[in-house]
């Protein structure tokens, strides 16, 4: 029962289930909904698929992962980056419109699905890891001026194209002499009412005297407004005759079952942005969920976090959806509106439903650019330029990667930038563990703790030399420390003992083992022997599997002091001796 109760959370929850928390998640639900049915349509139009996949994608994803996630408020559906991922995937393998694009996005959301399941099944988790936040952080803010720079385009209401910036303005500043000014007032109307919205509808609210809550879930229908007020504005006068250009018919009734492509050449296509956009879902999603639960002390499990966004994916590619990941502003909102279980998600995703059955012929005429100006103000949120400036004063590695990343995503597109950057996190992670910090240390002056001789005061031996390891040794930094103590040790130095302090050392794999033999038979012909001290029980355990230690010109002391103690006096004998 344990081991089902891990695979399936809502077991767990759903034990304990009461009144309390079904109201608290029907409220939560009621808001998030609101909120949700512009925004799926607006980034289902991000995506280049029609409106109702929007819709479609927000329904049984949810559902799945209320069943299989857990995080209790997680809100699972289209997001801004991956809606942004899959037109750039997608647009490379079919033309929009056509019915191969939707079949090419079932697939594309069918493999993230499964290679996210798979993560989950094998808590292969950890691989997330490899991209590191500066790197996550510089793509997000260039994916936001990307996404809001594709966005002018219906704005103005012209045709343009491109995946990076530069083509994306180029393609605008080439099509000016077409712009529709009925559709500039009405995108630019949306923007600064929305906008006005985020910021300062709230506190008037207040000052009215609406409680926390009402206010709040006014707030947040502001989306709604604008689409009822510009979709009325539209029909009452005919301006689509004119120009504007509308979401059109949007289907009634049930989301689809639907099947993705399993065509080899096409699963090829798409097998590489599939994992890109699992691994930078993923990333987000669960900096989402751990922020929130952190928040009531609650525990999030990756692994099974993995497959519940996979089973959402699996969900989406089944029922005319697209990939699909927890998204940030939703998640908030389900939050703080109140959400006491992953129930509030499964309760949003019926009021999707009923929008789905009942409302989408009340989209007909509207204007798309009021999904563009929707999408807008979300994701100039994400944009945060600030990054640079506190990676620069913080680290100029850091730095290199959010600059790099910024501007390969700008001017080569989504995908090279996120392959970038999890290149450049790698690439980064082995640039600082290469040259690992290695200090000389000495006793402190009546204690028995070792501090670095060049921060601190302490008692040193002329014979006697102690370097402190601060990394693990592998094969990227092994050859590092043989270079540093062939260059402290020099004849005629006087230095007779050698102690490495291992106590930050977690791993020694082969190649550092074999760097350790060289350093040990390298000093043996200098006359200087080699101590090793405060060795962690699994790097003993995996030396004593070697020669090492049996070849090992000195010993191995349990702690540091007990090295300069039993060396000091070792000294004093044989200088009394002589």
């Amino acid at each position: 029962m344990t081991t089902l109760r891990r695979y399936l959370p809502i077991l767990d929850w759903g034990r304990t289930y009461d009144r309390t928390a079904f109201s608290n998640d029907m409220i939560a639900a009621v808001i998030v909904t609101i909120m949700l049915i512009p925004q799926s349509l607006a980034y289902a139009l991000l995506a280049g698929l029609p409106a109702q996949a929007g819709i479609y994608a927000s329904i049984a994803p949810i559902i799945l992962y209320a069943i299989f996630g857990t995080s209790r408020a997680l809100a699972v559906g289209p997001v801004a980056v991956v809606s942004l991922l899959t037109a750039s995937a997608v647009g490379q393998v079919a033309d929009q419109g056509t019915a191969g694009y939707a079949v090419a996005a079932l697939t594309l959301a069918f493999l993230s699905g499964g290679f996210l399941v798979l993560l989950g099944v094998f808590r292969l988790g950890f691989l997330a890891n490899f991209l590191s936040h500066p790197v996550i952080a510089g793509f997000i803010t260039a994916s936001g001026i990307l996404i809001a720079t594709s966005q002018l385009k219906h704005i103005l209401g012209v045709s343009a194209h491109g995946h990076t910036l530069p083509q994306m303005l180029g393609s605008i500043f080439a099509h000016l002499d077409q712009v529709n000014w009925i559709t500039l007032v009405i995108g630019v109307a949306a923007t600064a009412f929305l906008f006005w919205v985020r910021k300062n509808l709230k506190p008037a609210l207040r000052r009215m005297g609406l409680s926390p809550l009402m206010a709040d879930v006014l707030t947040k229908a502001g989306p709604v407004a604008a689409v009822v007020v510009t979709t009325l504005a539209v029909w009452a006068l005919g301006l689509d005759a004119r120009g504007v250009r509308i979401v059109g018919e949007v289907p009634q009734g049930l989301p689809p079952l639907t099947l993705p492509a399993f065509a080899p050449n096409l699963l090829g296509a798409l097998l590489v942005p599939a994992i890109l956009i699992s691994i930078i879902g993923f990333v987000e999603s669960i900096s989402v969920a751990q922020t929130l639960a952190a928040k009531k002390r609650q525990r999030i499990d990756p692994d099974q976090e993995l497959i519940g966004l996979g089973a959402a994916n699996l969900g989406a590619a089944f029922t005319g959806g697209y990939p699909v990941t927890g998204g940030f502003a939703r998640s908030v909102v389900n939050f703080d509106a109140g959400a006491e279980t992953p129930a509030a998600g499964a309760f949003t995703a019926l009021g999707l439903l009923f929008a789905s059955l009942f409302l989408t012929p009340l989209v007909h005429y509207l204007p798309t650019a009021t999904l563009a100006a929707t999408i807008i103000v979300a994701v100039l949120s994400l944009v945060d330029l600030s990054i640079l400036q506190k990676t620069w004063g913080y680290s100029r590695a850091d730095f290199t990667a959010v600059a790099a990343t910024i501007v390969l995503t700008l001017l080569m597109g989504v995908e090279t930038g996120v392959a970038s950057g999890v290149a450049i996190s790698v690439l980064l992670h082995l640039y600082k563990t290469s040259r690992p910090h290695v200090a000389e240390v000495g006793l402190v002056p009546g204690t028995q703790h070792f501090r670095n001789v060049r921060r601190h005061k302490v008692d040193t031996r002329p014979h006697l030399l102690t370097l402190r390891v601060d990394e693990s040794l592998y094969f990227v930094n092994a050859r590092f420390l043989e270079d540093l103590i062939q260059s402290r040790v020099t004849e005629g130095c006087g230095i007779t003992d050698v102690v490495l302090m291992f106590s930050a050392v977690n791993e020694v794999d082969f190649s550092a083992l074999e760097s350790l033999e060289a350093i040990n038979r390298r000093l043996k012909d200098m006359g200087v022997r080699l101590h090793l001290s405060e060795v962690k029980g699994p790097v003993m355990d995996r030396l004593e599997t070697s020669h090492f230690l049996s070849e090992l010109t000195g010993r191995v002391f349990l702690s540091q002091f007990d090295a300069w103690t039993a060396l000091a006096s070792e000294e004093h004998l044989n200088r009394a001796a002589e």
